[in-house]
């Protein structure tokens, strides 16, 4: 593609996004939540103005137009992430939600004591708390597995640290800190022969690269609406159908079941059971279209543009001496991630500077401090590409990084 050709698609692919009408915005954050295409408002705005009512509770034309919608965008998301049946996909608030229902749901009425959970030290919190209290509550055992100084966990590291009294083991597709890919598949397998339960996060991979989660024969997988263009407040969890239907209620209330009766109840059917209360449905909607978006314009544009970007960014950040990369030096394996940290300066004032500059960027733990523990520093700044950035946000990111420390006053030091 030349030049005039890729000018051509950054301006056709900023266009869908409102947002970026403010021109001054150079938006480095997507890993913690992207911005939204207009595609995805209309879908938002057009439920309530036309279809908004209780789904799955009416009779009347409103409710079941508000049902079909809802029930729509399962259909919609079953086929993204080619699941064998709508049943199989569970709706929820975000990915933390979806992996609280297995570890509540699964974890604790099916864990015993003396079992093992594996996670990865590398896990979001939100694949680590959960599986904590899990464990203290069956009076199960915890066991983590390191991953290399850069990322990298092998098939061999994984197999090592599985035991007899492996239950389930919970992992990261991509690493919201390092950016780097677990070979699902092969730890899937590893897994299955083990007797092993394999909970994965992909809140990092769903929104970047085709996921097929009975090609990679995960048993459940969690991701997030709002990290994949679609609203807040929407979420889903995969899981086996033959393990949801073993598994009891997450949340009870209205919905969710058959029947009641004054000593107890008959609960609805997957993925119906798990789903208490008034549904999401706006959400749904927003997610449906959102994935529709990003079918429209292909993962072989959104993985060309972000690897581009990516490697853009990684090389001319390894040109400015203070400024220090975490994880590979390979770009395709931070998959648009980038945290690093600048000699003499804290992460919060990297993101405070960049913010002075119209930069979005990170700044913290990211929600994995084992990880970083793991990797021997507190905290980093982190930059996350989207199919949406340009070479002339990259190029604004690395003129503040370059300058970041005569702003600080360190140049001398």
């Amino acid at each position: 593609m030349n030049e005039t050709e890729l000018k051509r698609e950054d301006e056709r692919l900023r266009g869908d996004f409102p947002i970026f009408a403010d021109k001054d915005l150079v938006y480095l954050d997507s890993s913690a939540t992207t911005q939204k295409p207009k595609r995805v408002l209309d879908a938002v705005r057009d439920y309530y103005e036309k279809s908004n009512a209780n789904p799955l509770r009416g009779l009347y034309r409103l409710s079941v137009a508000a049902t079909e919608a809802y029930e729509n965008a399962r259909a919609v998301v079953q086929k993204f992430v080619n699941a064998a049946a709508p049943e199989e996909i569970v709706f929820t608030r975000n990915a933390t939600e979806s992996l609280n229902l297995v570890a509540c749901s699964w974890g604790m009425n099916f864990l015993r004591p003396g079992d093992e959970i594996l996670v990865s030290v590398m896990e979001h919190h939100s694949n680590l708390l959960p599986w904590q209290n899990a464990a203290r509550a069956a009076g199960a055992a915890l066991k983590f597995v390191d991953c290399a100084p850069d990322g990298s966990l092998t098939a061999e590291t994984f197999a090592a640290a599985l035991t007899p009294r492996t239950r389930l083991a919970a992992v990261t597709h991509v690493s919201n800190v390092l950016g780097v890919e677990n070979d699902l598949k092969t730890f899937a397998e590893l897994c299955r022969r083990n007797g092993t339960i394999l909970v994965a996060d992909g809140a990092q991979s769903v929104p970047h690269r085709p996921v097929d989660v009975r090609e990679l024969g995960v048993d459940f997988l969690a991701f997030s609406g709002h990290k994949m263009l679609a609203p807040m407040g929407i979420g889903v969890l995969y899981g086996r159908r033959e393990l949801l239907e073993k598994m009891p209620p997450f949340l009870y209330g209205g919905e969710m079941i058959e029947s009641v009766r004054r000593d107890g109840a008959t609960y609805a059917p997957v993925p119906h059971k798990f789903e208490a209360g008034t549904v999401n449905a706006g959400g749904a909607a927003g997610l449906a279209a959102a994935i529709e978006y990003i079918q429209s314009v292909g993962f072989e544009t959104i993985q060309r543009r972000e690897n581009a970007l990516c490697a853009l960014a990684l090389a001319e950040m390894k040109k400015i001496p203070h400024v220090h990369v975490l994880g590979s030096d390979d770009p395709l394996d931070h998959h648009g991630i980038l945290s690093f940290t600048v000699d003499g300066v804290h992460p919060h004032d990297i993101a405070a500077i960049c913010d002075e500059a119209g930069i979005c960027v990170r700044a913290g733990h990211h929600c994995a401090q084992p990880l970083l523990e793991h990797l021997g520093c507190r905290s980093t700044a982190r930059a996350s590409i989207a199919f949406y950035n340009t070479e002339e946000d990259i190029r604004r990111f690395i003129a503040c990084l370059a300058g970041i420390r005569k702003k600080m006053g360190r140049d001398g030091e």
